[in-house]
């Protein structure tokens, strides 16, 4: 039986629905599945073009590892992406100081992308491939409006929350 999960823009109270792709990426979606719910300051994507995305502690057991990978997401993927030692910790990505980011914990990056030409390249590491274990099946034209306007509009005070459906 196909499991799904909801994406919301809290502040927007915008959501979508996706099916998780147990198939396709089992260790993904169930890392995720089991850490539900979810929910931190939103972001919109700076190099990878059409992608919001919140940064949350990391929560596995053990890291799933590659599975399912992509550098060109699709209108709809939702990826998961592990970032560690500091990666993230360049003053131009404007995270605050003094996060699990700025320090190098492991933080998880849960990412929606929502419009098509996305590139995951950024300049500091190169490829970033993303573990694409979700897929929206409703709401996604709704959502996609929103995410604009989190790009247009400003991201600040708005949280994306991922929860099971």
């Amino acid at each position: 039986m196909d499991r799904h999960i909801t994406l919301t823009l809290a502040a927007r109270g915008v959501t979508c629905t996706a099916r998780l792709l147990d198939a396709e990426a089992p260790r993904t979606a169930a890392a995720v599945w089991d850490a539900l719910p979810l929910a931190d300051q939103v972001f919109h994507g700076k190099y990878a073009r059409n992608e919001i995305y919140t940064l949350v502690p990391a929560f596995a057991p053990s890291e799933p590892g590659p599975e399912n990978t992509t550098i060109t997401p699709i209108p709809g993927d939702v990826c998961y992406f592990d970032f560690t030692g500091g990666s993230l910790a360049n003053p131009a990505y404007g995270y605050q100081e003094g996060t699990g980011t700025a320090q190098g914990a492991g933080v998880v990056d849960l990412a929606l992308f929502y419009g098509r030409n996305n590139l995951l390249i950024n300049g500091d590491q190169g490829w970033v491939p993303g573990n694409v274990f979700a897929t929206v099946v409703d709401g996604l034209v709704e959502m996609a409006a929103a995410c604009q306007d989190v790009w247009m509009g400003g991201a600040r005070g708005e949280t994306l929350v991922i929860a099971r459906a």
